[in-house]
């Protein structure tokens, strides 16, 4: 399949979850809306309400029962996102996984979710791309777009200015290689992002006029979640993964270009030095693995392809020497006119294709184009130059591309308009 009618064809997605069903953020188990359980209020001082007790789901699915302590879990219908508990009669609107008694956010529950899987060996480079990720559609790109961006409950706050925004931002510091799901269960990161768009833009894409001036806004519940390297082959954490890349709206597979030994010729003389070979981490063996356990997992018979849309983004550009002034897409800034541009997406794809072949390194794009309904091709920078010594260059955190595969996603989702460079 050719390149413009891969990227411009918009389909309806295959296996989006019905407006009934809500699939857990961390256990990844399917849930009924009418099934989504509670969680009682607890007692409040001398007042009424349940005492804690030791909730064994909860405790089975972190491994400890440290914080497992809780009032109770139960199941009633609920109305308005509200349940009495049966024990106590306290009101309570804290909902939670019925499998893993994971908190459920109302914003989650409440809106259309898509859970954004992102891939990478060891040395890709995934959490500093989601810390700056994050940074930018809270920034830059979510004023572009008219949109914002809000954390959908405490653990995501926590875990965003813990682990990503204060050592990265506010201390300088690089990332530290993403710790493997062994150790500890991952923890998602759940957002809500809400667009306002103009009602003529979005009255033309749906085939309707409606009144000029009139605005919509649309949500759309977004769950990150990064994997290890070494997860993808270890049998005790494997089965997660499985599941969370089954459950996977759409698949983000980050691949450092420093790996693939044709591309370093291109490398800047000041990058670090390549990382040393290791098989299981050489990008085409990372993504094989996860599409052929995804294959077996959904059953699909030889020949047939994977229905879920996948980015392929080259990280860390920034090491490779730059094409002549004008000539390389994927260099120049991405246009801001609050819409995917095709013609720019078209453009960076057709480029990152050749020089995937040009590294000798065209057997990605061979295996992709085999494997997968529909994929594109990216090229991104979190940082923007070279870091040094563990720290951030000196001058600073400046990305280019970082939002381009998941601009391109959310156009998939119906989020994002489409424009040509010859339209208003």
């Amino acid at each position: 399949m050719g390149s413009q009618s891969r990227i411009s064809a918009r389909i309806a997605l295959p296996g989006l979850r019905a407006d009934d069903e809500v699939c857990c953020p961390y256990c990844f188990e399917r849930v009924p809306r009418q099934r989504i359980a509670f969680r009682c209020m607890g007692r409040a001082g001398r007042g009424q309400g349940c005492d804690p007790v030791l909730d064994e789901e909860l405790a089975a699915y972190t491994g400890s029962a440290a914080g497992a302590s809780l009032p109770p879990v139960f199941e009633a219908p609920g109305r308005g996102g509200r349940a009495d508990c049966p024990r106590c009669g306290r009101t309570t609107g804290r909902r939670v996984c019925p499998h893993c008694h994971n908190p459920l956010p109302p914003a989650y529950c409440e809106s259309p979710g898509r859970i954004v899987a992102l891939v990478g060996a060891k040395n890709a480079g995934k959490s500093t791309y989601i810390a700056v990720l994050l940074h930018e559609l809270m920034n830059r790109v979510g004023t572009e777009l008219d949109a914002s961006l809000v954390a959908c409950d405490d653990r995501t706050i926590d875990r965003y200015k813990r682990d990503f925004a204060r050592p990265l931002y506010d201390e300088h510091r690089l990332l530290p290689t993403t710790a493997s799901a062994a150790t500890a269960p991952r923890e998602p990161l759940v957002y809500l992002l809400t667009r306002t768009r103009p009602a003529r833009r979005a009255g033309r894409r749906l085939g309707a006029r409606l009144p000029l001036g009139r605005e919509r806004t649309e949500s759309l519940a977004l769950v990150l979640f990064d994997t290890a390297g070494e997860d993808l082959r270890s049998r005790d954490v494997r089965d997660l993964h499985l599941r969370y890349l089954e459950a996977a709206d759409a698949i983000v597979f980050l691949v450092d270009p420093l790996e693939l030994p044709g591309a370093r010729a291109m490398v800047r003389d000041e990058a670090p030095p390549p990382p040393r070979t290791d098989p299981d981490s050489e990008p085409i063996n990372v993504i094989a693995r996860v599409t052929e356990a995804l294959r077996q997992r959904r059953g699909l018979r030889p020949g047939e392809r994977l229905p879920v849309p996948v980015a392929v983004a080259l990280t860390k550009i920034d090491a490779l020497l730059p094409a002549p002034a004008g000539q390389s897409p994927l260099h120049r800034s991405r246009p801001s006119r609050g819409a995917l541009d095709l013609d720019d997406r078209e453009a960076v794809d057709a480029q990152v294709r050749g020089l995937l072949h040009d590294w000798e390194a065209g057997q990605l794009d061979v295996y992709l184009r085999q494997q997968y309904a529909e994929y594109a091709l990216f090229g991104v920078s979190a940082l923007g130059g070279m870091p040094s010594r563990g720290r951030v260059g000196a001058g600073g955190v400046r990305p280019h591309r970082v939002e381009d595969p998941l601009l391109w996603l959310l156009y998939r989702f119906g989020m994002l308009d489409g424009t040509r460079g010859n339209e208003v």
